[in-house]
């Protein structure tokens, strides 16, 4: 949905500080938004949409909007902006472990209540992924997307010796502009539907 994209793109203007308060307000209000999904960046965002798009799901026709941030430590400013202090909508989002302490301290100040949940990944969503589907299922998928010499030109590498299989596999994914963003929605793609990361589906309950 166009609109939703808009509001995407006038919130975030408004959240580094430019002119899109006005065009935020007006567009959450016309749609209207009910969720602000906060995410930290655009991999986590092509799971979800693709998880969506798999379950059916039209999260901008629903008032759902999915809302890459560029980084945990912007949470706070996109929930002040958005949650019960700003714009009124409800937030949600997904972090990692070591993030959670940025959405905790951004829930508080935006003046979130307890219903208004985020859910937090292990690592980060690409190993509760890589975990969900096995080793050798992404290695499959690694190879059907062309990315097969490249992997195995990354294995060999000193520094992934001393790694498990699980987290060579994560670490390859970070290893090229845009393949987490790829990955993101063919790792979905590739789940059945009870192995879904407790995570994901959580979240997806919420909406």
């Amino acid at each position: 949905m166009a609109d939703m994209e808009a509001f995407r793109e006038a919130v975030t203007v408004w959240a580094a500080g430019g002119p899109g308060h006005d065009l935020a307000r007006d567009l959450a209000e016309r749609l209207p938004v009910r969720i602000a999904v906060l995410l930290e960046g655009p991999s986590d965002a092509a799971a979800v949409n693709a998880l969506a798009e798999s379950r059916g799901r039209d999260l901008a026709a629903e008032g759902v909007c999915v809302l890459p941030m560029g980084g945990a430590m912007s949470v706070a400013r996109f929930a002040g902006l958005l949650g019960p202090s700003g714009l009124g909508v409800r937030l949600t989002g997904l972090c990692d472990e070591r993030e959670r302490g940025f959405y905790e301290r951004g829930w508080e100040r935006a003046g979130a209540g307890a219903e208004q949940e985020f859910f937090v990944c292990a690592a980060d969503l690409e190993e509760e992924l890589i975990r969900a589907l096995g080793v050798p299922r992404v290695e499959q998928l690694v190879q059907a997307e062309g990315d097969l010499r490249a992997l195995r030109i990354f294995l060999r590498q000193p520094a992934q010796q001393v790694r498990s299989p699980q987290e060579q596999l994560r670490r390859f994914l970070g290893t090229k502009k845009g393949r987490k963003i790829h990955y993101g929605r063919v790792l979905v793609e590739a789940l059945d539907a009870d192995q879904v990361p407790a995570p994901l589906d959580d979240l997806f309950a919420a909406l």
